[in-house]
């Protein structure tokens, strides 16, 4: 149970995301406790209600989950639980959850969730899961959705999307002191093995706990394609492959760090003007193609007009030439490959040295255009997540000697816990950490 968003193949940034951030503020948002009591007593959904939420909340109420006193069962004996644990594939990826996502004085706990929606590892800060175990939230009890209602893992399994449930969006009362943020695990076949949870308090509300979810359950399939892979006396997690260059090559966007940069078949690269490079990257991110008035939104809210986005692409189309389809929706054809895929390619499978080598910098930091916008503040967020979770001084250092790392208190401070502490990095850690503003609530063990 968490209330969060984390993709493994990564989903683009959307508006129910936007929404999340906006409503992480505070665990029970009154007019969400309003909205939730509106749709108990009405069944009407008003606004401000997630899309993702509403649906749940439907679910919920065909089924007839009781929002007072939900019964997650425990059927299992626990000879039949420790045995299904034993034999679960999630079982080698429960150390490494551990150390990705359980720090000592983490304010929340993980569980691995199979397919079934069976809780089959809890783990993490004693506080929270004594309270989430007045809820029946226990290894062996079953929280889909038709048992528990609206909640994180449940909700996770019922879409086959990570999801993020905040206070008050969960269906059952007595869980909406909590937040929640799951995301699906799957094999290396492409199946759902189950569900990777954290939940908490306030601190799981966050786009960074969102991140972290995300980073951990990258980790983990990464680590199930490796034990596939030595199963079969084969390389265990595949390269990261990066884009094809020259004039065998499909073309090539750039947008990190800087201008866009559209590199076509035969290498020649092609300044981009800011609009069209925003263009380029929201069509690459939604590769199911956009209307001209989808394509105005996400550019720029209500202010821009339809005429305009297509006077904008006709334009566009003469640079770019079949990069973008004649066809409406608008889309780039197969194959064009941008930087910020390299970058997620290499958190997918772990490999942080290879992400931070492809990453100059955040997405067109000039553009402020609201679709732009959110894939810049996810990226980061997922290479900060990522970074947060490792235990290699040298990555965590490359990290922090960048624009976007400089200011990072929690970088600063994974920094100092696993650097040498005679090391020229950890005396640079504390000292930076005297300097840097901590988050609210939060003080350094380490100084």
């Amino acid at each position: 149970m968490t209330q969060v968003t984390y993709d493994v193949t990564h989903t683009p940034a959307n508006d129910d995301e936007v929404e999340v951030r906006a409503m992480a503020a505070s665990a029970t948002p009154p007019p969400m406790v309003r909205a939730h009591e509106r749709f108990l007593t009405r069944g009407e959904i008003g606004g401000g209600v997630r899309d993702v939420v509403a649906q749940s909340w439907r679910r919920s109420a065909r089924i007839g989950v009781d929002p007072d006193h939900p019964a997650p069962p425990v059927d299992i004996s626990a000879v039949d639980l420790r045995s299904l644990r034993r034999d679960h594939p999630l079982a080698i990826a429960v150390p490494l959850v551990r150390s990705i996502v359980l720090e000592p004085d983490a304010g929340w706990i993980a569980a691995l969730v199979d397919a079934e929606g069976r809780l089959l590892w809890i783990d993490g800060n004693r506080t929270v899961r004594a309270a989430v175990e007045r809820v029946g939230f226990v290894e062996g009890a079953l929280w889909r959705e038709d048992v528990a209602g609206t909640n994180a893992p449940g909700t996770a399994l019922a879409t086959g999307r990570p999801v993020q449930v905040l206070g008050a969006e969960h269906w059952s009362r007595p869980v909406q002191s909590l937040n929640c943020a799951a995301a699906p695990v799957h094999g290396p076949d492409g199946s759902v093995l189950g569900v990777l949870d954290i939940t908490g308090g306030a601190a799981v509300g966050s786009g960074m706990a969102r991140s972290l979810v995300r980073s951990a359950v990258a980790a983990v399939e990464a680590v199930l394609v490796g034990s596939a892979g030595r199963r079969r006396g084969t390389v265990g997690a595949p390269d990261v492959v990066a884009p094809p260059e020259g004039p065998d090559g499909p073309p090539q966007l750039q947008v990190l760090g800087g201008r866009g940069l559209l590199r076509t078949g035969d290498g020649s690269p092609a300044a981009l003007t800011g609009r069209h490079a925003e263009i380029l990257l929201l069509l690459a991110e939604h590769r199911g193609g956009l209307g001209a008035e989808e394509l105005a939104v996400h550019l720029s809210g209500d202010e821009l007009s339809t005429v305009a986005v297509r006077a904008e692409v006709s334009r566009l189309r003469r640079i770019a030439g079949d990069v973008v389809s004649q066809s409406r929706p608008y889309r780039v054809r197969d194959g064009v490959r941008t930087d910020v895929d390299v970058v997620r390619s290499a958190l997918r499978v772990g490999d942080l040295p290879r992400a931070l080598a492809s990453y100059p910098g955040p997405v067109l930091p000039r553009s402020d255009a609201p679709g732009v916008v959110r894939v810049r503040e996810d990226l980061e967020s997922e290479m900060r997540a990522a970074v947060h979770a490792s235990r290699d001084p040298g990555v965590i250092t490359r990290w922090v000697a960048s624009e976007s790392g400089a200011e990072d208190w929690w970088a600063w401070d994974r920094l100092a816990r696993v650097a040498d502490p005679r090391s020229t990095a950890a005396l640079r850690a504390a000292e930076r950490l005297a300097s840097v503003a901590a988050p609210a609530g939060q003080t350094s063990r380490n100084r």
